[in-house]
């Protein structure tokens, strides 16, 4: 594609560097990635992707903007509670970027809509905070052969991986079922220190990103992990497991069925 003068202005800093060029931005430009969520990762996530290019953003979330998000949630701010996040983070990536095209959808993920938004897009960025979510949206993503980026944070820790790319894992091979509503407390009810919103979220960025274009070393097989306290990373080797309901050699779980 042709860039214009402006376009040329605006991503010179990845233009001049030789592992993404115009080609590169180009790609970016044409991409297509749906993010699950508005909230503490997809804002820095959000921002980062519009900045970069991303050509065409699609934001699913049922939420709206309170004043206990903002300790986080850096993409909306004080004048915008109340009103829908997704309308709110659009906003500000039009603010921002007005190359980025953005589709909002102020609705839940659930099996029943799932397929239909996955598949509309190249590649998904999970930034959802419940188990459900995460199981359903791994399932539509495998499914349909969309790689998945799926980042969790909780109080000072943080982890990300990406599923369905190649001989990878998927993410009910690494959690085959969710742990018991007691053991796992919700940020709501633990909390979660804000700037490692920020941390994840755009170590996700950066996987999308490498991902869309093939850069470098990726998180397929791999899950990051991410202790602020300690300000250390692990990373662990996570291989596909043969008896995955999903993925494995005899998945029986199937697409048009039930993502629970």
């Amino acid at each position: 594609m042709d860039f214009d003068d402006t376009q040329i202005h605006r991503y010179a800093r990845h233009i001049i560097l030789p592992e993404i060029g115009g080609a590169g931005q180009a790609a970016l430009l044409r991409s297509r990635v749906l993010v699950i969520g508005a909230g503490g990762l997809g804002s820095a996530l959000l921002l980062y992707l519009a900045a970069a290019g991303i050509g065409t953003l699609g934001i699913v979330d049922d939420d709206t903007v309170d004043l206990s998000n903002l300790q986080r949630q850096v993409i909306h701010d004080t004048g915008t509670i109340g009103t829908a996040k997704v309308a709110s983070a659009a906003a500000r990536i039009r603010a921002l970027n007005p190359d980025v095209t953005v589709d909002t959808h102020a609705v839940r993920l659930t099996a029943d809509n799932a397929d239909d938004l996955v598949g509309r897009y190249d590649m998904v960025a999970d930034g959802s905070d419940n188990f459900d979510t995460r199981y359903v949206v791994n399932d539509a993503c495998i499914l349909a052969g969309k790689p998945l980026i799926s980042a969790a944070i909780l109080r000072f820790e943080g982890q990300l991986a990406t599923f369905g790319v190649g001989d990878g894992p998927c993410y009910r091979c690494l959690y085959p079922a969710a742990p018991p509503g007691d053991m796992v407390p919700s940020c709501a009810q633990a909390g979660v220190f804000g700037a490692l919103a920020g941390v994840m979220g755009s170590l996700q960025a950066i996987e999308v990103i490498k991902q869309g274009l093939g850069l470098g070393n990726g998180l397929a097989g791999r899950l990051l992990l991410y202790d602020a306290l300690g300000h250390g990373f692990r990373t662990l080797t996570v291989k596909r497991d043969p008896d995955c309901v999903l993925c494995g050699t005899s998945p029986t779980l199937r697409a048009g069925g039930n993502h629970a």
